[in-house]
């Protein structure tokens, strides 16, 4: 059998999908690597979240057809530009979109017949149980896809159109994995989805997520159990408690409100309500909880009314991590054609001043910390004695690190004390 090599572009969702597609190349007798200089044969997992996600997707086909190679596009880009991209990069070996990544081996097999095209219309996401992931990353933590494809109409955004109606597993399929992966060795597992506050309403007719982590939480040699990508009108009083209750769930909530001003959320289509009696009620049912937020910028429509509006909302609030997006104007989306557009300019001007109000924050908050001894997960040992590790408070990638100072062993996986002595905007200084 032919070697295969995989390249994954996006978001962690996407990484999920991308090892689904190395663990059926793996069982049909596929011999699989991430360094495409080793095979001719190479699957561009890509993303079309937003523009520059598209651009970097493209840039990585066009160079990898410069070299002869024969590329397999797969994921959101596929689905969304099929056509255009089989006019504009005619060499392109194949193609599946974000449900079909179940024919891969079909679109193999045929690779030297000619352009096969396998993208459905109207995608069905169904989690493939019988296929076990390859996994690219190692180390402390791992991804969960709880469910994907979302049943709401955001205005800015693509996904529903690329991934379909919301589409729940089922809680004994997710602790399978769960507990296949605390036998691999996996500390951390992370549950992500389009909205995971949503998961089992469609299976189970209410959401399911607080029955799904008081299972998780039973599994032993687990660490920590972390939530991402929270739905605002779905943070119940139910939801809240449990992440209090159980003990391997992190107290840290990633919720992206994207705006404050009830007018902007209504442009959004999002849920209209003041947030701050949301963010209040969390802390008090969680009282060491870190929240995450993100918020859009320059969306059509936002007045300095408005942009100075979520100022306020955030030197208010001072979340504990925030990121920042500006607008990316999307065709197909309901927010394209909307007027009137903001400039670049000033979506940048709002974006540098949003950020450095929370870099005060931010800053601020770690000084907190500085004393104090906090649970940290080892991420990262190098030769020459760097130690890189997470509070509970910071997820993966996204968020700050925590540079140790130790002459003790550690384990990429294990969960240190450590006390914290130093600490910048984002990141914290600490010794065992």
């Amino acid at each position: 059998m032919k070697k295969i090599a995989l390249i994954n572009h996006g978001c962690a969702k996407n990484l999920v999908d991308s090892e689904l597609i190395l663990g059926i190349l793996s069982e049909n007798g596929y011999q699989i690597t991430l360094d495409e200089n080793e095979t001719d044969i190479v699957i561009v997992n890509t993303c079309s979240f937003i523009c520059d996600a598209e651009k970097e997707s493209i840039r990585t086909i066009l160079e990898l057809v410069e070299k002869g190679k024969k590329v397999i596009v797969a994921g959101c880009l596929a689905q969304k530009h099929s056509k255009e991209l089989k006019k504009a990069v005619p060499e392109i070996a194949g193609m599946i979109g974000t449900t079909d990544f179940i024919k891969i081996v079909e679109v193999l097999k045929n690779i030297d017949k000619g352009y096969i095209s396998e993208i459905s219309e109207k995608p069905v996401y169904n989690y493939p149980e019988n296929i076990k992931r390859q996994q690219i990353t190692t180390g402390a933590s791992s991804y969960i896809k709880i469910a994907d494809g979302c049943n709401y109409r955001c205005g800015y955004c693509i996904i529903p159109y690329l991934r379909g109606n919301y589409h729940s597993r089922k809680i004994e399929d997710i602790l399978c994995e769960a507990k296949d992966m605390v036998k691999k060795g996996v500390t951390e597992i992370i549950l992500i989805a389009q909205d995971t506050t949503g998961y089992g309403i469609d299976i189970y007719k209410k959401p399911m997520l607080s029955e799904l982590i008081k299972e998780l939480n039973k599994i032993e040699g687990l660490g920590w159990i972390r939530i991402m990508y929270a739905y605002p009108n779905q943070m119940t009083d139910e939801l809240l408690k449990t992440i209090a209750e159980c003990d391997k769930v992190v107290k840290y909530i990633d919720i992206p409100l994207q705006h404050s001003h009830p007018e902007m959320l209504k442009l959004m289509n999002r849920p209209v309500f003041d947030y701050r009696n949301l963010i209040k009620k969390i802390r008090k049912i969680i009282p060491d909880v870190s929240i995450r937020t993100a918020f859009i910028v320059g969306y059509p429509g936002e007045t300095e009314e408005y942009f100075n509006h979520l100022c306020e909302f955030v030197k208010e609030m001072k979340f504990d991590r925030m990121g920042v997006f500006c607008y990316s104007r999307e065709k197909g989306t309901p927010s394209y054609l909307l007027k009137p557009q903001v400039s670049k300019r000033v979506s940048k001007s709002r974006y540098n001043k949003l950020m450095k109000i929370q870099q005060e924050i931010s800053k601020e908050k770690n000084k907190n910390f500085i004393g104090k001894t906090l649970p940290c997960i080892i991420e990262y040992c190098s030769d020459e004695g760097e130690i890189i590790a997470r509070t509970q408070y910071d997820a993966p990638e996204i968020d700050g690190v925590v540079n140790i100072k130790t002459d003790k062993i550690v384990i990429p996986g294990d969960i240190e004390q450590v006390k914290i002595i130093e600490s910048s905007e984002y990141d914290l200084i600490g010794k065992i």
